[in-house]
């Protein structure tokens, strides 16, 4: 009786989800980890992790994941310089993300919007001040934006790429005006973008007020990705934009808070030189030899966005070590029937959806 409920339930997330007719099978989207190519510990959890989650931590480990995330074209993460926001950060007054709700969706496929901890460039929470915005797959900062340049923003994202574009560089105006009243300062008219200096980026719900377990899962997880980025010298915080490395932020409810914690990973194309580096083929010596190449910041020209967004759930403190070394180093899962939700590769033309 169980198995046909869960059946039923199944099939109707597939009906509301949809299809966009280039859907890839679970084993086609990324790369699985493989002990011959990769070496004998590449499943292996971490063995000196010492962050465990609180007693009681309990999510569910029945239901299915893959192919159950609604398909989305465009993400947006909104600087508040928070952690937490009211249930629907749609509501929080006088916000961009506010804003946006109140607009026309982008006329290239669907929106996800999320507020997010990146630092405000006035240092406040307060939503009276311009902010900024990471707009992806662009990989793009858009800058000095308020609720009132909130449509010359939507018109940036309706000539961005989306999770469905083909690797071409990036073409975005440096420079927009916005048609505020005559009134209005001129230092509030113009919107400014530039390429993000990170080559990925590593995005953790900590909403609480949507569920206690995000409140408590996110700064536990950023501790432990921070202690495994660190020696490989790409550790990003907050406020460090030196090209090249992984920024982690925090973001409002993306879904699925049963499944917690939720991590979403986005990559640049080979983001590290190392996607075709067969670890498990090599000496010990020549594996203590090989290193991310620090990629410099991508430029005017030869910017293409994200390639890829890696969606994985039921994440814990000791897969930490193996999400860095295999998921955010070499676009790779390690344990995709138990943690793939989903996700795109743009170079592959595929999609979860």
């Amino acid at each position: 009786m169980a198995s046909g409920i869960k059946s039923l339930i199944n099939s109707a997330k597939a009906l509301y989800i949809g299809n966009s007719g280039s859907k890839a099978e679970l084993s086609e989207l990324f790369p699985v980890v493989d002990k011959e190519v990769d070496g004998e510990d590449c499943d292996r959890d971490c063995d000196n992790c010492a962050i465990q989650y609180p007693k009681g931590f309990k999510i569910d480990e029945e239901d299915k994941l893959y192919g159950f995330v609604k398909g989305w074209s465009t993400h947006v993460l909104v600087a508040t310089g928070k952690t937490d926001w009211v249930r629907d950060v749609a509501d929080e007054k006088g916000s961009v993300m506010q804003a946006l709700s109140h607009e026309k969706g982008p006329t290239n496929g669907r929106l996800i919007v999320s507020a997010s901890n990146i630092p405000t460039p006035h240092q406040t929470t307060s939503y009276s001040e311009p902010t900024t915005v990471l707009l992806l797959p662009a990989f793009t900062v858009v800058e000095n934006v308020t609720p009132a340049t909130v449509p010359i923003l939507m018109s940036i994202i309706n000539d961005a790429p989306t999770n469905t574009s083909p690797l071409v560089p990036v073409s975005i105006p440096k420079s927009l005006e916005a048609p505020l009243p005559e009134a209005t300062p001129a230092a509030l008219r113009e919107i400014t973008t530039r390429p993000s200096p990170h080559r990925a980026l590593i995005l953790l719900c900590s909403q609480k007020t949507r569920d206690a377990r995000c409140g408590q899962s996110a700064p536990l997880l950023r501790k432990e990705f921070q202690r495994h980025l660190q020696p490989l010298g790409l550790y990003r915080d907050l406020d460090d934009e030196r090209p090249g490395g992984v920024g982690i932020y925090f973001i409002s409810h993306v879904g699925g808070h049963k499944y917690s914690a939720n991590v979403m990973i986005y990559r640049r194309q080979d983001a590290f030189g190392l996607d075709e580096v067969q670890m498990g083929k090599l000496t010990e010596e020549e594996r203590q030899r090989v290193v991310p190449i620090k990629k410099e910041e991508a430029k005017e020209g030869n910017d293409f966005g994200a390639a890829q967004c890696i969606w994985l759930a039921r994440v814990r403190p000791e897969d930490c070590e193996g999400i860095i070394k295999w998921t955010v180093l070499q676009g790779k899962v390690v344990k995709p029937d138990r943690q793939l939700r989903g996700g795109f590769d743009r170079g592959k033309g595929m999609m979860s959806w």
